[in-house]
């Protein structure tokens, strides 16, 4: 099953359920022609979180969680986006000194369960868009232990924004796509060059 809104924009998902933090981040309108944004009403929002949940449950193996939003919690979900998509497009642990106090933006409540088969497991709980919050935030936690949260990245292009996973070898991509934003990008750049010099 794949992950509905990367699914959109024909890109490779993000490793486990790193694949939720993606997902979430791709429900933005992007693409030629636009897409629609995910969360831009309540009904497609629904949808959405229906579709990543059940992706989510059958990547980790753990019950899909009933997560219901309403007009009131949608606001709360798009903010969450959007600062997430402005901390995926830095490097992780970048923006403090060490020894600088870290400013918290989410909190999100989880539990550790130790299974029948012997493995611990990280379990969000809340409800409605706080336990989507805390599926995320235990999703892109799992990413950093694994080392492979710095690998999602947005596109560097400010119309696209596209959320993609990195897997060059040096993990120096900057276009969700090269043939389309890095081209576009990169002529636009040229262009600019040859009027600055008068040619």
């Amino acid at each position: 099953m794949p992950w509905p809104a990367t699914a959109r924009y024909d890109l490779e998902a993000a490793p486990g359920s790193l694949g939720l933090v993606q997902d979430l981040l791709n429900t933005i309108s992007a693409g030629s022609p636009r897409e629609p944004d995910l969360l831009g009403n309540v009904e497609a929002a629904q949808r959405w979180v229906d579709e990543a949940t059940a992706r989510w449950s059958e990547g980790v193996g753990q019950a899909v969680p009933e997560i219901v939003l309403d007009a009131d919690s949608l606001a709360e979900v798009r903010a969450f986006r959007d600062d997430l998509q402005a901390l995926i497009g830095s490097e992780p642990g970048a923006a403090q000194d060490a020894g600088a106090a870290v400013s918290v933006l989410y909190t999100a409540t989880a539990a550790l369960q130790l299974g029948e088969d012997g493995l611990v497991r990280l379990e969000p709980r809340g409800t409605g868009w706080r336990r989507l919050a805390s599926l995320v935030v235990a999703a892109a936690f799992e990413g950093q232990r694994a080392d492979t949260r710095r690998r999602l990245k947005t596109c560097r292009n400010p119309r696209c924004k596209v959320a993609f996973f990195d897997r060059s070898r040096n993990n120096s991509g900057v276009w969700h796509d090269v043939k389309t934003c890095g081209n576009t990008a990169n002529l636009r750049a040229y262009r600019a060059r040859r009027r600055a010099g008068g040619h």
